[in-house]
């Protein structure tokens, strides 16, 4: 294990935000065929009229550009100084598990305890992320 490995979590979530991504253009584009949004509905991001449905994947995608940024910054600044510790690395892949299974939950039955509970938990981990980090970087 390499301190670059850190670096297939940090992969791994970019591209399940990118297949998330894939679904807001899709729901849109159903919502507009079946006539329940025009255009004008997404002129500033999107209007009272965007049905539930189609407003969840874009909704999931922003939580995947939300707090997530600090995890690639952990990531890259674990690389940069050489502190991809096995546990970091091991926190990384949890941290990404715990991302998707969000998403899942919020894409499919959208329990809204499942979702926050997991959501706390994964807001957890890449806290320790950076307290394990900042204490290598302070005691260096």
């Amino acid at each position: 294990m390499t301190p670059h490995t850190i670096l297939q979590p940090m992969a791994v979530l970019a591209l399940w935000t990118l297949l998330v991504l894939l679904l807001v253009p899709i729901a849109r584009f159903k919502a507009g065929a079946r006539g329940e949004v025009e255009l004008d509905d997404f002129k500033y991001g999107e209007s009272a009229r965007v049905p539930t449905a189609t407003r969840v994947p874009n909704r999931v995608f922003m939580n995947l550009l939300e707090v997530p940024v600090l995890f690639y910054l952990a990531c890259l600044v674990a690389v940069v100084t050489q502190h991809a510790t096995p546990t970091l690395i091991a926190l990384a892949w949890a941290y990404v598990a715990l991302r998707v299974l969000h998403s899942l939950i919020y894409l499919s039955y959208n329990h809204v305890a499942h979702r926050l509970t997991v959501f706390a938990v994964s807001n957890g981990v890449a806290a320790v992320m950076w307290v394990l980090l900042l204490g290598k970087l302070w005691a260096a």
